[in-house]
């Protein structure tokens, strides 16, 4: 009998944990295939002069001891990679055989990353109620688009979907169930949130996926075998360096471990293929009970 799932598709986002350094980019992006096993990395693009308004943009970094910068924009600046950077990064997954992503956020760097033309982009949980963003991805780009869920209502969450059905994408679009928190509790992951977006969405759209904040990879595999087909956490070389993402994300060996754990999940999720399977014939005739008293007779 046929396997009923196939392995998810695991993505390491490597956001801003490179420190806006484009060889420590790259390591991420070596460790990730050669240490992991994982063929999906995704970077962020901001346009920072956009996304902030003037005063958010001179502001200082609400939590000093993590900026790279006077403020906070300077900072965001620091951690920033340009679209140039970006091909590069692309250029270099290719060349490993991996695939390149990035979120978008804001409407630049989704017109920037189209020209790029990845596989699929992602529209953070912090940006997917901006209509805007949403029409022009559903109309300038041709990939997947994947979107998370985080802080987003049911009304939020529907006008997202009305405006991809609107466009006849939605075989196009992967939602992701999400909570945004750096990092969460297992009690805040809420996990039947992915087993509510298979059952409403799942027949309609290309995918659902989880993107975990949490510490540790149970949670994952518990989302993948309620209905997940994309698992996407945070990626880091290592956990202390300075940054707000890092006390969220997955050291290569966690990452690595939790590419085992979803393959060896995925072998396991099928049915018997006959009722006594060949490893079990021999147990069977040595240790099976029988009615001695009734072969006697």
């Amino acid at each position: 009998m046929k396997k009923t799932r196939q392995p998810p598709v695991l993505i390491a986002e490597i956001g801003c944990n490179h420190l806006g350094d484009l060889d420590i980019a790259r390591r991420f992006i070596e460790t990730a295939k050669t240490v992991c096993c994982v063929k999906h990395v995704k970077f962020q693009k901001r346009n920072n002069r956009k996304l902030l308004s003037a005063t958010e943009y001179a502001s200082p970094h609400p939590v000093p001891e993590n900026s790279y910068g006077e403020s906070y924009g300077a900072h965001r600046e620091h951690l920033e990679f340009s679209i140039e950077q970006h091909q590069v990064l692309k250029d270099y997954c290719e060349k490993l055989d991996m695939t390149y992503s990035t979120s978008v956020w804001d409407v630049t760097s989704l017109r920037e990353t189209i020209g790029l033309a990845p596989e699929y982009i992602k529209v953070p949980s912090a940006t997917n109620s901006n209509l805007e963003l949403l029409e022009v991805a559903g109309e300038e780009y041709g990939g997947k688009i994947h979107i998370s869920l985080g802080m987003t209502t049911r009304e939020e969450e529907e006008k997202i979907i009305e405006v991809f059905s609107k466009k006849n994408r939605l075989k196009d679009l992967v939602v992701y169930a999400c909570t945004s928190g750096y990092p969460i509790q297992p009690a805040e992951a809420c996990l039947y949130e992915v087993s509510r977006l298979v059952e409403k969405y799942g027949d309609e759209l290309y995918g659902v996926g989880y993107s975990g904040h949490h510490n540790g990879i149970a949670l994952d595999i518990a989302a993948f075998t309620l209905g997940a087909s994309f698992i996407e956490r945070h990626f880091t070389l290592d956990r202390t360096w300075k940054g707000t993402d890092h006390a969220a994300s997955l050291e290569p060996d966690g990452l690595r471990r939790l590419s085992r754990n979803l393959d060896q999940v995925t072998e396991a999720l099928t049915y018997k293929d006959e009722e006594i399977l060949l490893i079990e014939k021999p147990q069977r005739a040595k240790l099976k009970w029988k009615n001695k008293s009734a072969e006697i007779s």
